[in-house]
């Protein structure tokens, strides 16, 4: 498979059947390789956007990057997911996590410390390197053996500071950092304390930084419990006007509102909104090892295009350089007129204008570069690329899906997410058309006598009303046709167009399930077809 791949694609089958993900991961770092990295490597695009990627940052597992202010519950989310502590943890309501943690699988547990994982070729870290001492030294792998992290792995990130303490330098550039991680993982959890809402101007210029990931980005409301309906209802308005001041998308950002720690509820009465959001919430999460190729194959086409727009850049600029006098003012024009660049790079080479990097970073690192020791463009470079974006990467989309669909479904196992999956704490069981799954009696035996008396008003003819009766009693619950339709096929059990008394019992009882506000089940399951209508084999079980 993959023959388009080479032998060094990676794409090879393996014993015991192919691996999805690993087979295209290997596809993904041969056209990296072979396409993309010769045109980074010509255009000095590293010293510009991102490193050079290597062979751990194809191979990594999915990861998960915790972002909020300090006591926002960062440490303890990771401590909920987990169901057990880890080395390193720190929980309390001042600042305590002051390091980057990267917290991963290991058969031990163990720390290993960040001037150790940054030489470590197996882990996607080593880039962080150039970040220097004073990063490395807040920097940490917290390694133990989890079901959870077979799958995945969560980067635990210093509580963001706010008012005077902002002024206190880290010694590294922490929103630098922050957009390092950000390219490279397959989720951002920016957490909010229910009583902490204020974005301040280091959590802004985090956020910021993130700027081209808004894909990648959810929002968790913690502690929700601490308040009750009404307050919640304001606390969520508050954070969303926050963040729309901050987070520059027309689109709203999804938020998960819970309380995410194995605590009782301090307020109830909103039990089963928090239990609805965090099973959201760990589907999403549950699908990232699904979703992984996908994401690393979208993260590379938006660094080609990036690497392309650089090209045009860089080439331009050494092309209007002078040969001999006048480089200094040449140099200071040509960043002055960067935006007059952009559009003029636009028009030629019909570019979107959200392809170009951000101006005033642009400009200030064009300050330090000597512009004359920049190359003149190379079409083949562009050609290749160009060719890798139109043929290679959509052979390899379509690939993916067909040898996705003959795989398992690949899913986060363990700790919290276990809890969910099954048993009668799961969510949803024992609700709605779940209800009565695991009683011997028939669930809609004890509202029948209410229903029989709807149903004899309606002038059976022998124990049946016809379609046209029972339209006129059901119409009256408001509820759309193409809903009414749904309930009259999975009521009307031997399908001969009538409803007997406990067919009629099961309509109003699905029409009751909906009016709750459920889903309606697609079959009927075993549990709610009436007794007379069960076949011997049913009974008997």
């Amino acid at each position: 498979m993959f023959s388009w791949l080479g032998k060094q694609g990676g794409g090879r089958e393996r014993s015991g059947g192919t691996d999805v993900v690993q087979t295209v991961t290997g596809g993904l770092r041969d056209l990296y390789l072979r396409k993309l990295l010769p045109l980074e490597e010509h255009y000095r695009f590293h010293e510009f956007h991102s490193p050079a990627l290597e062979e751990a940052d194809f191979e990594n597992k999915p990861m998960v990057l915790l972002v909020g202010q300090y006591s926002t519950g960062k440490t303890t989310f990771i401590r909920y997911l987990l169901e057990q502590d880890f080395p390193g943890m720190r929980i309390g309501p001042e600042p305590t996590t002051d390091s980057f943690i990267a917290v991963m699988y290991g058969e031990t547990e163990g720390n290993v410390p960040g001037n150790a994982l940054v030489v470590d070729p197996k882990k996607p870290f080593r880039k962080l390197g150039r970040f220097g001492n004073a990063f490395l030294n807040r920097f940490m792998c917290s390694q133990l053996p989890n079901e959870v992290l077979k799958s995945i792995s969560i980067i635990d990130s210093p509580g963001i500071l706010s008012g005077e303490k902002q002024r206190i330098s880290r010694g590294y550039d922490f929103c630098q950092v922050l957009q390092w991680f950000a390219e490279r993982v397959d989720r951002i959890i920016l957490l909010f304390d229910a009583h902490k809402l204020d974005i301040s101007d280091e959590f802004s210029e985090a956020i910021k930084s993130f700027r081209g990931q808004d894909d990648k980005i959810r929002v968790v409301l913690n502690k929700a419990d601490q308040v009750d309906t009404q307050q919640l209802m304001r606390v969520y308005g508050a954070l969303m006007w926050s963040l729309g001041k901050v987070i520059d998308t027309p689109e709203v950002l999804r938020v998960y509102i819970g309380s995410f720690w194995a605590h009782p509820l301090r307020n109830t009465d909103n039990r089963r909104l928090f239990e609805a959001e965090a099973q959201d919430l760990f589907k999403d999460i549950q699908s990232l090892p699904q979703k992984a190729a996908v994401r690393k194959l979208n993260d590379l086409i938006k660094r080609a295009r990036l690497a392309k727009v650089h090209a045009y850049i860089i080439s331009y600029l050494k092309k209007e350089m002078p040969s001999v006098f006048g480089k200094e003012n040449k140099k200071k024009e040509l960043i002055n007129k960067l935006p007059e660049i952009y559009i003029q790079l636009q028009r030629e080479y019909h570019i979107s204008a959200g392809d170009f990097p951000e101006v005033k970073k642009m400009q200030e690192l064009l300050e330090n570069c000597d512009f004359t020791k920049f190359h003149s463009l190379k079409p083949k470079l562009i050609e290749a690329v160009d060719n890798m974006l139109a043929n290679k990467i959509a052979s390899l989309m379509n690939l993916i899906s067909q040898e996705e669909s003959n795989m398992p479904t690949e899913m986060v196992h363990g700790g919290a997410f276990d809890g969910t999956m099954a048993g009668p704490f799961g969510h949803g069981y024992g609700e709605g058309a779940k209800e009565g799954a695991d009683e011997e009696e028939w669930v809609v035996a004890k509202d029948k006598p209410a229903y029989d008396e709807i149903f004899y008003t309606l002038s059976p003819i022998n124990g049946k009303i016809s379609g046209i009766s029972a339209k006129k009693e059901m119409v009256t619950s408001k509820l759309p046709n193409s809903v009414l339709g749904k309930i009259w096929k999975l009521a009307d059990c031997d399908g001969d167009g009538m409803l007997d008394d406990e067919e009629f019992a099961l309509a109003k009882h699905l029409i009751k399930i909906k009016l709750d506000g459920y889903e309606l089940p697609g079959t009927l399951p075993s549990h709610l077809v009436p007794p007379s209508h069960r076949k011997p084999f049913q009974t008997a079980e």
